[in-house]
């Protein structure tokens, strides 16, 4: 069951209220939670290469029946890769800009995700985060949208959310947002068009070379399954990092730093292989606070700010299927100042003239 310290109409009511900035939070953290240490980055690195490594192993070794073990393993050790680049992207993982472009292109690159664009886009994901027709990453549908749609479109996102498919929700957003270079701005278009250019030759010449020696099955089983368990989790922790009944989307107008990246970033607890394996990336609220703040750091910070400013945070989540089960019929539809509806709330509503 999903339930909040903080109550969810003072919540939405109070959102874009606080005389708290950010700055008053970043002062009272540690300041060796902004400390960059080479040794642990890329330790980090290294360990994510060899765990990655192992999991390739598992999958060449393991019989039929341990296949889907060792590709859950595997998928969720590339997820650590992404997690790494994400350290590069914020420029949390080295000091020098290059150090962090290149290590950034490398470790995504097996992922075909594009470094600079996922930089742009998740660093304007930062600034307007629960922000109301702004926020890029996982932001809800309003019902005046969502009426605005043809019955097709309608069917096609009823029948998304009512099987629970957030977890292929990233690839629609991999594939729509992330190498198209003319929907960036024109001094960002160059290192736009590296990022694709950089993936699109890693695909051109790894992909026939691992089909011409495994085949498709080989293409299959090493690549495409691991890189949709990677994509289950990067789904996953998106939609959780800022997704609750009670967590509002607030317009512009209404809208505050501190009450945003404070009440609507969700803490939610993982395995703790998993939390190993990606990082720490679900302690998403000091991130929030400030994107300065390497990984390997981020629990630190979290201690520091639960200790400092808890009448600010929202319960922590712990996580599991009855959680995604919930937020998934819960928060299907959205309404302005209201907060989220079901489809079926929403229909009787509609019925009822409300």
């Amino acid at each position: 069951m999903i339930t909040s310290t903080v109550d969810s109409h003072k919540l939405n009511s109070d959102f874009g209220r606080s005389e708290l900035t950010l700055k008053d939070i970043i002062k009272s953290l540690p300041q060796e939670c902004f400390q960059q240490n080479s040794r642990k980055a890329w330790t980090q690195l290294l360990t994510s290469v060899l765990i990655v490594g192992l999991g390739y192993a598992s999958l060449v070794f393991s019989p039929w029946y341990l296949l889907p073990f060792a590709w859950f393993f595997t998928g969720t050790a590339l997820t650590g890769f992404f997690v790494i680049g994400h350290d590069c992207g914020h420029r949390s993982f080295a000091k020098s800009r290059w150090v962090n472009d290149l290590v950034g292109h490398v470790m995504m690159m097996p992922l075909i995700y594009p470094f600079h664009s996922w930089r742009i886009g998740h660093n304007y994901h930062h600034t307007h985060t629960n922000k109301l027709d702004e926020d890029n990453a996982w932001h809800p549908i309003r019902t005046e949208v969502y009426e605005s749609w043809g019955k097709v479109p309608q069917g096609a996102f009823e029948w998304f959310m009512r099987l629970r498919l957030w977890w292929v929700g990233s690839i629609f957003h991999w594939a729509v947002t992330h190498f198209d270079w003319s929907k960036f701005q024109e001094k960002d278009r160059p290192n736009v068009k590296l990022s694709v250019v950089v993936v699109v030759l890693f695909a051109a010449i790894a992909f026939p070379i691992l089909i011409a020696t495994t085949g498709i099955w080989g293409f299959v089983k090493f690549w495409f399954i691991p890189w949709l368990v990677y994509h289950f989790w990067m789904s996953t922790f998106t939609y959780v990092h800022h997704t609750t009944s009670d967590v509002p989307f607030v317009a512009e107008s209404k809208w505050n730093a501190v009450t945003a990246q404070l009440q609507g970033t969700i803490h939610c607890d993982y395995p703790r292989w998993i939390e190993f394996l990606c990082h720490d990336i679900n302690v998403h609220v000091p991130h929030h606070v400030s994107t300065a703040i390497p990984s390997y750091n981020l629990r630190l910070a979290y201690a520091s700010i639960k200790e400092k400013w808890s009448a600010y945070l929202h319960s922590e989540y712990q996580f599991s299927w009855s959680l995604m089960k919930e937020i998934t019929d819960k928060c299907q539809l959205y309404v302005v100042d209201d907060g989220y509806l079901s489809f079926k709330d929403y229909r009787q509503s509609v019925t009822s003239g409300q």
